[in-house]
């Protein structure tokens, strides 16, 4: 069997900066507690190391990587934690120089030395981290972990992309490649969305997929609302002034409104012209990345980096192109998003450290792009083809983040990702499949030979183009 990834393994959420830097050492801290408490050493730890590699470290502290390993060693979720805790859990450890492990038993940690970043690289990833627990016995257990994009967190003995691996589950319609997609819409007579429906039921009940998707959209929603309305600096030390609240109030205008869902409906009055719907677009994509900035709650969209692509084209969907639609045109859209996340990642990577940022925003892109084309009415193989345009004209795009912040030019660049998803869509939508040159699956596998042929610099360790040429003095 080959491996099935679920919707809700593409969309996950979480606390931003980023998925790679911040939600997979969250997980991994997690899954190392869980070892602990596996092998009953758990009670019997002394104290606890933890060691960053490659882009983990190169990029970490911007991308509050040790601020995660705190977290998910304090035994905080990063899908419930309130936001506004963080700050004070992190300041007591700090200060305190106490952790407590789990939440339950304390044990001396000091950051600065506790937490090391080595600038080497591990031979599997780009992305590892070794945590070593030293007991009461005077023994030590240790554990390595990689985080492989998108808040996907493995070991090295479980993975291996050239061989099959037994998994957890067995999907009716078993998925590794597009080709394969559309050839069931076409067997069963389906649409993209009802495919991955059949999939997720082999899983979860109708009831918990319905629940998970409208918590998925409900968190975007709030994101966007949020960010829409926070004004200010970005931390971090770029000081990066948020600019969704004031292109928000010009746009807004003096609509009333008490909620996200109020908000929504206002929109939806406000006036549609070329330019506000690029403005809206923008604004509702830099909402959510200004977000994460600050180490907010957001969707993890494949990834972090990206989580303003996906929420801003459903958001124009909703406001601009049917103000009728609601909750089955939201599922449909997330359904087809998570599927095409899921092709990408299997035919090549979502970790902008392997891939660069068409592992990110492109990615996004393409996800967007196909999930909007199911909704306007494109067929299957049109879907497929918007996902292609999308991804086809990110190929190559560097990850490059200045000062090793999820900031500049990772912000901005959700907007034109959001973007080039529309008009994917809309390119697709006039286009006869047949009359196609490049299949998607053709550039997943053209974008995978590109991530193996670009330098590393360029691939999230802030040794390379904008995180070069403008520094931390610059700003």
């Amino acid at each position: 069997m080959e491996e099935c990834i679920s919707v809700f393994d593409m969309l996950k959420i979480g606390v931003g900066p980023s998925s790679s830097h911040t939600l997979g050492p969250w997980r991994a801290a997690e899954r190392f507690l869980g070892e602990l408490r596996a092998t009953h050493q758990f009670e019997n730890v002394n104290y606890i190391k933890v060691n960053l590699y490659g882009s983990l470290s190169l990029t970490g502290k911007g991308h509050a990587t040790d601020l995660a390993i705190m977290l998910g060693l304090s035994g905080q979720d990063p899908e419930y934690i309130p936001v506004q805790n963080i700050d004070k859990i992190i300041a007591a450890i700090k200060d305190k120089h106490i952790l407590k492990l789990g939440d339950e038993i304390e044990i001396p940690f000091f950051p600065e030395e506790d937490i090391i970043f080595n600038k080497n690289f591990l031979p599997f990833h780009a992305n590892g981290l070794t945590f070593t627990a030293s007991l009461l016995d005077t023994t030590e257990y240790s554990s390595t972990y990689y985080s492989i994009g998108g808040g996907f967190v493995v070991v090295e003995e479980r993975v291996n992309a050239k061989k099959k691996l037994e998994i957890k589950c067995a999907f009716p319609f078993p998925i590794q490649n597009a080709d394969e997609l559309l050839k069931y819409t076409l067997e069963q007579n389906k649409s993209i969305s009802e495919i991955v429906y059949e999939n997720e039921k082999s899983m979860r009940s109708e009831a918990e997929i319905h629940h998970e998707l409208m918590r998925i959209w409900n968190t975007m929603l709030e994101c966007m609302y949020i960010g829409c309305h926070s004004e200010g600096i970005l931390p971090g030390g770029l000081n990066v002034r948020r600019r969704a609240f004031d292109m928000h109030q010009h746009l807004i205008g003096k609509a009333q409104y008490d909620s996200p869902q109020t908000w929504l409906e206002q929109i939806r009055l406000t006036e549609v012209k070329f330019r506000q719907i690029l403005k809206w677009v923008s604004c509702f994509a830099l909402a959510v990345n200004e977000v994460n900035a600050a180490l907010g709650r957001v969707v993890t969209a494949p990834t972090n980096g990206s989580s303003g692509v996906i929420p801003a084209v459903l958001m124009y969907y909703l406001v601009i192109e049917n103000h009728n639609a609601g909750e089955k045109e939201i599922k449909q859209f997330l359904m087809v998003a998570g599927e095409i996340g899921s092709i990408f990642k299997k035919g090549s990577t979502i970790s902008a450290a392997m891939g660069g940022c068409q592992a990110e925003i492109g990615v996004s892109s393409a996800m967007a792009a196909a999930a909007l084309c199911e909704l306007m009415g494109g067929t299957a193989a049109q879907v497929l083809m918007a996902a292609e345009i999308a991804m086809e004209h990110h190929l190559g795009l560097t990850c490059d983040p200045v000062g090793g912040l999820v900031q500049i030019p990772c912000i901005e660049r959700n907007t034109m990702g959001a973007i080039k998803a529309i008009n994917a869509a809309e390119l697709a939508l006039e286009t006869d499949p047949k009359n196609a040159k490049v299949p998607l699956d053709k550039v997943i596998d053209t974008m995978w030979q590109t991530a193996k042929d670009m330098n590393n610099k360029y691939k999230e360790t802030s040794e390379g183009g904008l995180a070069v040429a403008v520094n931390m003095a610059d700003c």
